[in-house]
């Protein structure tokens, strides 16, 4: 006959065991649970500061992420550029507002891979802004960063059966620091409606704003 001490033994050796294995598989689904409440915190997040179409930083990331990068810029030249598409909604009457997102998403793509690594994001509607780095603030480099930039989105779109062509007209005005980012904003936004008045006989429409460039 088994000793009662020994059943007894036995039986809390179980005991603990199972109480073991329980508090494991508790902590391994805590784990799991809060893995899961932060990716969608993550989630929350992302889509709070980014466009849902574009993807691309939205108005208020820009102006965060902007002054951000001001304070660190440590001295080097940097320029805001505001650029919004022209006559964009005969698009959305011609094909549909499918064909606009499309439009607005290869845009997006494009002027991202224009900037590179600087900041770029979707303000609103047709309307994009970035702060880019620059060698030096003179007016022949922004010609030509111009240039590139607007060659760029003007090159066809594919959109199903047809191959539209957008163009767009582009406001730049220098920043020279944290606090002066909405002004240089503010003059890229009236240098580039300055572009759009001039119509579309002009196929490239860019226009940099009246503070002073050195050549």
């Amino acid at each position: 006959m088994a000793d009662p001490m020994t059943i007894a033994s036995g039986i809390c050796a179980a005991g603990a065991l199972l109480s073991t294995w329980q508090l494991r598989r508790r902590a391994v689904q805590a784990e799991a649970e809060i893995g899961i409440l932060q990716a969608e915190l993550a989630a929350e997040r992302h889509a709070a500061s980014h466009d849902p179409l574009t993807g691309l930083p939205n108005r208020r990331a820009f102006y965060r992420l902007a002054t951000t990068l001001l304070t660190d810029a440590a001295g080097r030249p940097l320029i805001a550029v505001v650029l919004d598409l022209d006559d964009f909604k005969q698009i959305n009457d011609r094909y549909g507002h499918a064909a606009g997102d499309q439009v607005l998403v290869s845009v997006a793509e494009r002027f991202a891979a224009f900037a590179g690594d600087n900041l770029v994001a979707r303000l609103g509607g047709d309307e994009f802004a970035g702060l880019l780095t620059t060698p030096a603030v003179d007016g022949r480099w922004i010609e030509h960063a111009t240039r590139r930039l607007c060659e760029t989105l003007a090159a066809p779109i594919p959109l199903g059966g047809v191959s539209l062509r957008v163009t767009a007209s582009v406001g730049l005005a220098p920043v020279t620091g944290p606090t002066q980012l909405t002004e240089a904003l503010d003059r890229a936004d009236a240098a580039m409606y300055r572009a759009k008045s001039l119509g579309p006989a002009r196929a490239r429409r860019q226009l940099v704003d009246s503070a002073p460039l050195t050549d």
